[in-house]
């Protein structure tokens, strides 16, 4: 899987939202192009996306903006990337025993590891909520790379 510009976009918004949900009233498209140096055009168009998705609220008008809908916790990174990306899936090659998918050599076993790197994909994405990439954006928790033993001790 490749994670699509719009899909980074997203969660980088979405991220900057959580960061500083502590702040009074809704945040500005503006304000969060600015945090995020993403282009204000396009992440106009993907909170939109984020709003159809029910990720987001806005307000309309002078302090008007952007407020997470949910708390972060309750909003997985894989809610995020499909709602701008659409199903998460390994790749477009249909599925194992439907519509002739095993008519040629060897393809129906690829089939079938294709669909299970995409569970383990989405399963993977769907466990790490804005709440955990808050966490360790502030050095709060280990990055995912990071082993326990390797994350810097939290004062």
């Amino acid at each position: 899987m490749k994670v699509s510009t719009r899909g980074d976009y997203a969660s980088r918004a979405l991220l900057s939202l959580a960061l500083h949900a502590h702040e009074d009233g809704p945040t500005s498209v503006r304000d969060i192009a600015e945090r995020t140096g993403l282009p204000q055009p396009y992440l106009e168009q993907i909170l939109l996306a984020l709003k159809g998705a029910g990720l987001v609220r806005s307000k309309r008008g002078v302090g008007g903006g952007y407020v997470l809908a949910r708390p972060p916790e309750e909003i997985a990174l894989s809610e995020i990337l499909s709602a701008v990306d659409g199903p998460i899936v390994a790749g477009d090659f249909g599925e194992p025993h439907t519509n002739g998918a095993c008519d040629h050599e060897g393809q129906c076993v690829l089939l079938a590891i294709w669909a299970d790197v995409g569970e383990h994909m989405r399963r993977y994405l769907g466990s790490l909520t804005l709440a955990d990439i808050v966490g360790m954006a502030r050095g709060e928790a280990p990055w995912p790379d990071e082993k326990p033993e390797d994350a810097e001790p939290v004062s």
